[in-house]
């Protein structure tokens, strides 16, 4: 079983050495066969120079910032391990908590366990934010878990076969392995604050994610018939337009004039906008068939196939 230790970095150059002495500990301690790939996203410091000297070490250079999420996606399709484990550059992750992950992981047949910073060790500001977002990914997406901002998470190599991550999604990717089918469980990791360097999260990161947590929801609910949605919406307001539409109708006879209301605006509105969103919905449904064929993808993942 060989490990592969995944961690996207920014301006850390103070933390790259201690962070990859810290993982070369704990994978030797534990006998682990094990890799580590550091994933630089555009540094103007020198987190590149000083990792040059680090080894064991797999380094990956993006020509600019892209984002946390395009820098984890890159380091997950270098690696070559039976299990991944991805952590932030900040040594707030602990890698003492590996042998948990993988405990958990193994003795309750998972295929991703979520760390859970149950005490963390953020500003107030920071973690009202994120306890807000949490509660709000329960209601919208409701993956099971207490904690999806936690980098530390580990994964069967299988979970990315076909998966390309974007956007703001790598702290979702439970939440859409999930949708596939996959086992997702979680364990209490330790939390450390930070000591060197400065946190790259702000409200530009804040809102991305919203916007994110937002398609997985509609991924999760409707991904297969997205008509179900959008032909179900644009039914109700041609629905809503009848009423309207006799209303305008008895106000016409009654005397009114068609400048005097609203009505005729509105049930032209409402009929116009339920055909367009009942069309679009249509459109929707061939666009997915046709991504599902043209990747050679489907809706659903195969646990095993046993013939006998």
């Amino acid at each position: 079983m060989k490990i592969s230790v995944v961690v996207p970095m920014m301006n850390e150059e103070d933390n790259v050495s201690p962070m990859h002495h810290e993982i070369k500990q704990a994978c030797e301690k534990n006998n682990y066969d094990y890799e580590i790939i550091f994933i630089d996203d555009g540094s103007s410091d020198k987190t590149v120079e000083n990792c040059k000297d680090l080894s064991p070490l797999k380094l990956i250079v993006l020509r600019k910032n892209f984002g946390q999420t395009a820098a984890m996606d890159a380091g997950i399709k270098a690696a070559t391990g039976d299990y991944f484990i991805t952590m932030d550059g900040d040594l707030q992750n602990d890698a003492n908590d590996f042998p948990k992950l993988i405990k958990k992981l193994e003795e309750d047949d998972l295929d991703v366990v979520s760390g859970w910073r149950k005490d963390r060790k953020d500003s107030f500001l920071k973690n009202f934010v994120s306890r807000g977002a949490n509660l709000l990914r329960k209601v919208l997406v409701n993956d099971g878990i207490h904690d999806s901002g936690c980098s530390l998470k580990i994964y069967k190599k299988e979970c990315f076969e076909g998966v390309t991550l974007y956007g703001e999604m790598h702290r979702f990717i439970p939440a859409i392995l999930k949708i596939k089918g996959y086992k997702v469980g979680e364990v209490v990791v330790n939390h450390r604050s930070r000591t060197a360097g400065i946190t790259k999260y702000n409200w530009k990161r804040t809102l991305k994610g919203f916007i994110d947590m937002i398609s997985v929801w509609f991924w999760n609910k409707y991904s297969a018939r997205p008509l179900h949605l959008l032909g179900g919406l644009g039914l109700i307001f041609i629905l809503l337009s009848v009423p309207c539409g006799i209303t305008t109708v008895g106000l016409f006879i009654a005397g009114y004039g068609m400048s005097e209301t609203a009505m005729p605006l509105l049930t032209i509105f409402l009929f116009l906008g339920g055909i367009q969103l009942f069309i679009s919905g249509l459109l929707a449904d061939i666009l997915l068939k046709n991504y599902f064929e043209s990747k050679g993808e489907t809706n659903y993942s195969i646990s095993q196939e046993i013939i006998s």
